[in-house]
Parts: structure tokens; sequence; C-alpha cells
């Protein structure tokens, strides 16, 4: 793993050092991420991000963190990419917790939010935005698609499925939040609206190729 940068690599052990504490201790119940007034801990906005409910979760999680993290952080630097994903996962939480917010207030049972997802999603929208033009393979499908597209078709699919209600055990409109938080982030460090509108950009590294 040598090759891959130091805070994707991070991240990616994190979560397998995660994922094996979660098969010997019951961490789930104040690290996961519960709703509100079911057990909800500020913490958890980013712990839930590092914990999974099953290997292939983890693992498609681990290969979208190296296919589009250690792009983005090659060209941000470590602490822009770090302050990024962390934005991205703390920000889907907010989401979920006001969806479970109201599933609850509708008579649902409360249940815990795991999966590094809404930073992934996040990677995803930046990765789009910097790479527009860049190939990416589908795996189902197997076909070639650009970023840009890609990112367009993936955010129109996790807005249907979650409006239809469709694979409830799967957190669509956090996997949304962490889009949004992301383009904002974006949008922030650009100087672009609703953040100003001079275009003047932040302190730090150029956010375009």
């Amino acid at each position: 793993m040598s090759r891959i940068p130091p805070i994707t690599q991070a991240l990616m052990i994190g979560c397998v050092v995660m994922f094996l504490l979660q098969q010997f201790l019951p961490i789930d119940s104040w690290l996961a991420l519960w709703p509100l007034g079911s057990g909800f801990m500020p913490w958890q906005l980013l712990t839930y991000g590092f914990l999974h409910g099953s290997f292939t979760h983890l693992l498609f999680n681990l290969l979208a963190l190296y296919m589009f993290g250690a792009p983005l952080e090659l060209t941000w630097g470590e602490k822009r990419f770090g302050q990024y994903f962390l934005a991205c996962v703390a920000g889907a939480g907010l989401i979920q917790l006001l969806v479970g917010w109201w599933m609850t207030s509708m008579g649902s049972p409360p249940y815990p939010t795991v999966g590094a997802s809404g930073g992934i999603f996040g990677l995803l929208l930046a990765y789009g935005m910097l790479f527009p033009n860049q190939r990416i393979m589908l795996l189902i499908p197997p076909i070639p698609m650009k970023a840009r597209t890609f990112v367009i078709v993936y955010g129109a699919i996790e807005l249907f499925m979650g409006l239809g209600g469709f694979q409830p055990g799967v957190a669509h409109f956090a996997h949304l939040g962490g889009m949004l938080f992301g383009w904002l982030m974006i949008r922030y460090w650009r100087g672009q609206p609703p953040f100003g509108g001079g275009g003047k950009r932040r302190k730090g590294p150029r956010l375009v190729r």
C-alpha cells in the first residue's frame, strides 16, 4: 500500500480495523449513527463512517476510496483532502439524522446507520468535477462512462431510489447528503455562491486542472 497516498491509506486501514473490531465488540451501540433521541451522540457523525454492515459493504467502499480518493489527495494535498472527506461524512450524517427523525416520528423503529458511503459519494462528486472527462468502467453493466456522466447517473439513481422507497436498508439520502456537502465545500473553496460571487479562491491548492 506504499503507493497509496497517506490519508487515503489511513482511511482504508481505519475502516478495516473498525470492521474487525465490530466482529468481536459491540461498538455499534455507541459508534454507529443513531437517530436523535435513540442513542445519538455527537461523535457518531464521524465514527459511523468507519463502520460497515458486511464484508461486501466494506470491500466496495475500500475500492471506491482507492479509485477516487487517491487522485483527489494527490491533487489537493493531504490536509485539504482529509478535511473534505470528513466534511462529506459528517454532512451525510446530518442528512441521515433528519431522515431518521422523520421516520421515527412516523412510527418506524430506530436503527443505526453505518458505512463510509456518504464520504465516498462526496469523493465521487469531486472526482467528476475535477476530472469530468476521465473514463470510469462500470461493474454492472461493464461499460465505460465519463466521470461527469457517471456522477449525474449515480446521483439520479440515488434520488429515485430514495424517493421511491427502494432498498429500505440503504441510506440513499445520506449518499446524496455527502454529495451536497462536498459540492458546497468545493464552492466555498472557489469563492462561489452562496459563499461569495467574486470568484476569489480560498487559500490552498488549485481545485481544477
